[in-house]
């Protein structure tokens, strides 16, 4: 036995055709489709767009949780939020983790290659604990400031290519994550700088300076705004700030490519952009809208017969990258029956047939600690299903979208009884069904809720039964929620079971819309 275990790990290594690929992942904060490479014709993304060129564009890429820490972890652990144990919010009193027992990316490297393969990590980690993501190589928000590591993209690139030399030095295959912190916003704890903090390193009075960074400045009257969100100028104000910290996001891009380009590892490097979950804008980030869970994702390959200037249809989810970046290091991936994602590799060399169930699903349950609306979802290429598990509450909102002038002038008229050209009201905006089914097809922007419409029985049972069964394969805890209680330890330990709460016997009253808003701060 001893002599087969030793021998099966050298014929899957001697039967690979080609060394490892390094792998380079760039990950964007809160950064939706901005980019000329996704149509935007006013965001000028020059290098992001010639990465497009070089590799091959994703048009239905997902991610499974539209939070920061959880969506981090998603990437580094293969595994849902509810799975791995990343809630929410990794930093202060949020103070979500990992469990224990989750494994992840840098520490797998590690040990399956016995440290033949170097890790690293530069800019916004965001997730915990440290022992269960220990990269050989470390300069995050945990030592530095998040704005000098995440936005300063002149110190970003000497990090680089401080990296990238200790690879090369050491003659070792890498994965390194550069993790930008653009285009989050900062208004609510840095006003000073911008709402997106565009003005910082800007070159402006008092703003100190970037030296690899040339501000785009965008006229706000030019704008178009986007057909899901309030056509007002104050959005268009916030889309100029936005557009402008997505110029310092691709010029990051851009120096990064060039250090690897220069280091003389281009063309041995897989390289993965994308972002962690959509804008913070109302029904992006912290929903399971399409605007919260849609992700832009650009994979480029250093080998000639893989796929260029290309488009792919094929559906995908961010939790595929974890697998994606194992195959290319050549590193099996765990039996853990947890990490349900399968590589996206084979998506480079031909594009898969398509299938109207072709699905992902979503999972998220909090953002921040006072957030706790878990919804859990299901989307193949026509309809999408979300299960809104604590519909009985108002969908929350967080704190640094809550100050955001979009934000506050939808509060604003609300209370004020004024009309805004927006599609949804605040009210429905608060108050969600349990179950919201749409038709994707025909209704992009989920304005028509066909949960409770007799034509759409049959698929909505179907889609419930599919949501039910991911949850079942993935150990989620909510997946008895919120109408029944999971039991399974003592004598459901072999068949565990949804033990009813009697929610079907019992007649709830109407919400009661509180009209005092006098009691309550309103920003003005």
């Amino acid at each position: 036995m001893l002599v087969l275990r030793w021998i099966i790990p050298l014929l899957v290594i001697g039967g690979c055709s080609a060394s490892p690929h390094n792998v380079l992942l760039l990950l964007a904060d809160d950064a939706g489709f901005e980019s000329g490479a996704y149509l935007n014709k006013f965001c000028q993304t020059p290098n992001l767009d010639a990465l497009a060129k070089r590799g091959l564009l994703f048009n239905n890429a997902f991610t499974s949780v539209s939070s920061c820490s959880p969506s981090r972890a998603q990437l580094l652990t293969g595994q849902a939020s509810h799975s791995s144990g990343m809630y929410g919010l990794h930093q202060g009193v949020h103070n979500f983790n990992v469990l224990p027992e989750t494994g992840s990316l840098p520490n797998l490297l590690r040990d399956q290659s016995g440290g033949g393969i170097y890790s690293g990590i530069i800019g916004k980690k965001h997730v915990g604990p440290g022992f269960n993501f220990q990269f050989d190589y470390e300069q995050t928000e945990e030592h530095h400031s998040i704005n000098q590591i995440g936005r300063n993209i002149t110190r970003m690139k000497e990090y680089a290519r401080q990296f990238l030399k200790r690879a090369k030095d050491e003659k070792k295959p890498f994965f390194l994550l550069v993790g930008f912190h653009d285009p989050h916003r900062c208004g609510h704890i840095t006003p000073q700088f911008g709402e997106f903090c565009e003005r910082w390193g800007s070159g402006e009075e008092g703003m100190g300076s970037i030296p690899d960074w040339k501000p785009i400045y965008y006229d706000w009257r030019n704008l178009e705004v986007p057909a899901w969100l309030p056509d007002t100028d104050v959005v268009r104000q916030e889309l100029a700030a936005q557009y402008m910290t997505i110029s310092r996001l691709d010029q990051g891009v851009g120096v990064i490519l060039k250090e690897l380009e220069e280091a003389g590892l281009a063309d041995q490097t897989l390289v993965i952009y994308t972002s962690d979950n959509g804008p913070p804008f109302p029904g992006g980030r912290t929903n399971l809208y399409e605007h919260g869970i849609r992700s832009p994702l650009i994979i480029s390959s250093p080998k000639k017969e893989d796929r260029h200037r290309e488009t792919s249809a094929a559906m995908v989810s961010l939790l595929d990258i974890y697998p994606s970046v194992l195959e290319a290091l050549q590193i099996p991936k765990p039996n853990d029956t947890k990490i349900v994602g399968k590589s996206i590799l084979p998506v480079l060399k031909a594009e898969p047939s398509i299938k109207e169930s072709d699905s992902v699903f979503g999972s998220h349950s909090y953002h921040e600690v006072t957030m706790a609306y878990p919804m859990r979802m299901v989307r193949n290429r026509r309809y999408k299903l979300i299960h809104n598990i604590n519909y009985w509450a108002d969908f929350p909102i967080d704190q640094d979208f809550y100050t955001s002038p979009t934000f506050q002038q939808i509060l604003n008229a609300t209370i004020n009884k004024q009309s805004l050209p927006w599609y949804r009201s605040l009210l429905q905006y608060y108050q969600r069904p349990e179950w919201e089914l749409y038709d994707i097809k025909v209704d992009p922007l989920e304005r028509f809720n066909l949960a409770e419409k007799p034509k759409y029985n049959a698929t909505l049972k179907q889609l419930r039964q599919q949501l039910f069964d991911w949850q079942v394969a993935t150990k989620d805890p909510w997946r008895c929620a919120p109408h029944a209680v999971l039991q399974e330890q003592g004598i459901f330990k072999d068949q565990p079971a949804c033990l009813t709460l009697g929610h079907e016997a019992l007649q709830r009253p109407k919400r009661k819309m509180l009209g005092q808003y006098d009691e309550y701060v309103v920003l003005s």
